[in-house]
């Protein structure tokens, strides 16, 4: 019994994380150290625990800045889900139907803002910068649509270029030739090739800030998410969403009605008065 339940509580929050393998392994691993256990085998000579990752307090609310960020809905939206993700995670792509069902239940009301989370740096990176070079071309959900149905659904994403004489592999993204696949993604929404390709170059800063700003509230896996500053993690689904959802949006339409302009209110109430590390801020 004890087993199953661990076993339920892996697969019910499974994400993607930087320092993880194949899901299979974990719950092989986990089994064999919960039957040691059972059996009385986890005491002397046993390895020492490995510490908890810090997480998001999922009670307090958290000023994740979105300025500059791609978002999917009304600029003024009274509730803002900032969602962590990488391309060739499998559990954003499952998240991806509750993600719209979310923005048809609110259509006035949800902005989802996109911010990368690279756990799988040599699959998703390519992915990653694709996504902020059709952005600034004002093509972001079209891009993002085409890296999940034609990238990951075909596992055909760009790789490390061979490089000559045994030297460390070329990102393509660094290349004047550009990353192949991807490529065809812009060509196939009419994009400028030549800004592209210049712009995914210059997109790796603006991916290591979406990383470092994550990593500033304790995010270490794929899927995250900030509903209004409040943390949810995992491919959970829709009704998990949609409490928090009817929570905030009620907080945000209380402070409209006494004022507050609703294209101010994410900055006013969340960035302003959220929390801007793990740990409360100094008095």
């Amino acid at each position: 019994m004890k087993k199953l339940v661990l076993m339920t509580a892996v697969l019910a929050f499974a994400a993607c994380q930087s320092d993880s393998k194949n899901l299979e392994k974990k719950i092989d691993d986990l089994n064999r150290k919960v039957d040691s256990l059972l059996a009385g085998g986890g005491g002397r000579g046993a390895a020492a625990p490995r510490p908890s990752r810090p997480e998001p307090d999922k009670a307090k609310t958290y000023a994740v800045p979105v300025d500059g960020d791609p978002f999917d809905g009304p600029a003024d939206a009274l509730v803002t889900i900032v969602k962590a993700y990488d391309y060739a995670c499998p559990y954003c792509q499952n998240v991806r139907e509750t993600m719209d069902q979310l923005r048809q239940k609110y259509p006035q009301d949800v902005r989802v803002v996109f911010k990368q989370f690279v756990v799988h740096p040599q699959v998703a990176t390519a992915g990653a910068l694709a996504f902020c070079a059709a952005a600034k071309q004002g093509k972001a959900t079209q891009m993002d649509a085409l890296l999940w149905d034609k990238g990951f659904k075909a596992k055909n994403y760009d790789k490390d270029a061979t490089a000559e004489g045994g030297a460390a592999p070329q990102k393509c993204w660094d290349t004047d030739a550009g990353c192949p696949v991807v490529l065809s993604f812009a060509k196939e929404l009419q994009l400028n090739e030549t800004q592209f390709k210049t712009d995914m170059k210059g997109c790796q800063q603006q991916t290591q800030k979406d990383m470092r700003d994550l990593q500033a509230f304790g995010v270490g896996a794929t899927p995250s998410f900030f509903i209004n500053g409040r943390f949810v993690s995992g491919a959970m689904p829709l009704e998990n969403f949609t409490v928090l959802v009817d929570e905030e949006l009620k907080k945000a339409k209380d402070k409209v009605a006494s004022g507050t302009p609703a294209a101010n209110y994410y900055q006013e109430w969340v960035v302003n008065k959220g929390l801007k590390t793990l740990d409360a801020p100094k008095q």
